[in-house]
């Protein structure tokens, strides 16, 4: 990985922050966790498409910068970075089509308000509404269900800038959608997304404690379809899950009452224990609107621990009690470094760099302890341990692996490298740690 500066992340539960705004000059904004510095000379912040036109244009090296939930230096440079969150606001409606054509910059938690108030919403939504639309979709981000793609998979259109400043846009069917939808910033600047919707519905969050591994083992099918969104929290002990969350669709399923053994939460938890609940959204069977109940956390609130490095690996479901058992076998490595971890499902899709590609999917996140030299050093074991079940690691977070293992887990990934020399071949929008992803 690319070297960056480290810096000491800052207190817990910090309200929400935006990084200043840096128009010239040298931009010292650290990512969200406060793990990274970013080395770019200067961040741009166009406020309008012809702008942003322009800047593509004339600009030798460029990475876009979304809302900086990412962990490792998939957005940095040593050059120019681009935010396009001063864009004009976008959320247009096409009943017909049954999509919402979406400003690039907006975070989920400013869109999901304006879309309810029209009576659609999106399928699915990540654990937080923190980050940006584009960063999540170019990064295989996801929420979690049985039958729920990820975000990237809601994807109906693209448009963006490319290299050469002019305006692109790609949609579902042509002939370079797949490859270009999960593009880690590689073939341009991305400016809208159409997403497909669905009617508003109303969800209600139950929460059950204390799963014991024999039961996940026995009835995981039935534990991750008890739900319309089911997530299972865990610090790797012994004793199993000490949370699982089931969201259920108030218009699909009675949520249920029982969960092989496990205990109904008395009152609101957080996936860390002895943190208020107040930073997360409602629950204790309480319904409410879709976009309040399909997140763990809130907008207002950092979300998790706020100081902290993630990982995540997705193994396709086939392999989901195996690559469990082996991240178990590693529990008293893990649980020095852990503050939780996280079990989702994931519907499969057609999307060349998505870590659901071509398979239904079983996720494995890992949410750290802010200790960079720790963690870097403990992932190339937990990297070992995965790759037996063709392990995909997510593009925004922190791993270790091989070029071999990683060809192995993205084999559309040639495919994708063509698609990036044909839209960019001066590498204008490249940094290090995507190129070595490309070219190892």
């Amino acid at each position: 990985m690319p070297s960056a500066q480290v810096s000491h992340g800052r207190g817990a539960f910090r309200r929400d922050r935006r990084p200043r705004r840096a128009h010239t000059g040298r931009v010292t904004g650290t990512n969200w966790a406060g793990n990274l510095t970013y080395r770019a000379t200067v961040l741009h912040e166009p406020s309008s498409i012809d702008e942003l036109v322009e800047l593509v244009a004339r600009t030798p090296r460029l990475r876009a910068l979304g809302s900086r939930h990412s962990f490792n230096a998939i957005a940095d440079t040593d050059a120019a970075q681009v935010s396009v969150g001063r864009l004009p606001v976008v959320v247009d409606v096409d009943e017909t089509a049954r999509t919402v054509t979406v400003s690039a910059g907006l975070r989920y938690g400013e869109l999901v308000e304006r879309l309810d108030q029209q009576g659609w919403a999106l399928p699915n939504l990540a654990s937080l509404p923190h980050i940006s639309v584009a960063g999540a979709v170019a990064t295989g981000t996801h929420g979690s269900g049985d039958r729920n793609g990820s975000l990237a998979a809601a994807v109906a259109a693209v448009q963006m800038v490319r290299p050469d400043g002019t305006l692109h846009e790609v949609r579902r069917g042509d002939a370079d959608f797949e490859g270009s939808v999960v593009a880690l910033g590689r073939l341009g600047v991305v400016t809208s997304l159409a997403l497909d919707v669905v009617p508003a519905f109303e969800v209600r969050q139950d929460v059950f404690e204390h799963l014991p591994w024999a039961q996940v083992e026995e009835h995981f099918d039935e534990v991750t379809s008890a739900a319309y969104s089911v997530s299972m929290f865990t610090d790797w002990s012994e004793t199993g899950p000490h949370q699982v969350w089931l969201k259920s669709r108030a218009d699909q399923q009675a949520a249920p009452t029982e969960l092989f053994g496990a205990t109904p939460a008395a009152e609101g938890v957080h996936p860390l224990p002895g943190i208020s609940a107040e930073f997360t959204t409602q629950q204790l069977g309480r319904s409410g609107r879709w976009w309040d109940r399909l997140p763990h956390f809130r907008l207002g609130y950092t979300p998790s621990d706020g100081d902290e490095l993630q990982s995540e690996f997705l193994v396709p479901r086939a392999h989901a009690l195996e690559a469990i058992a082996a991240v178990r076998a590693l529990a008293p490595q893990v649980q020095r470094l852990l503050l939780v971890s996280e079990i989702r499902t994931i519907a499969g899709d057609d999307l060349w760099l998505s870590p659901a590609h071509s398979t239904d999917c079983v996720a494995l996140h890992f949410t750290w302890r802010l200790d960079v030299p720790a963690v870097t050093a403990f992932l190339p074991t937990l990297d070992d341990a995965l790759a037996p079940f063709a392990a995909r690691p997510h593009w925004g977070k922190v791993f270790e692996t091989t070029p071999e293992r990683l060809l192995a887990a993205y084999p559309r990934l040639p495919d994708f490298r063509d698609l990036v020399d044909k839209a960019d071949p001066e590498r204008k929008l490249a940094n290090e740690l995507t190129e070595s992803w490309l070219r190892p």
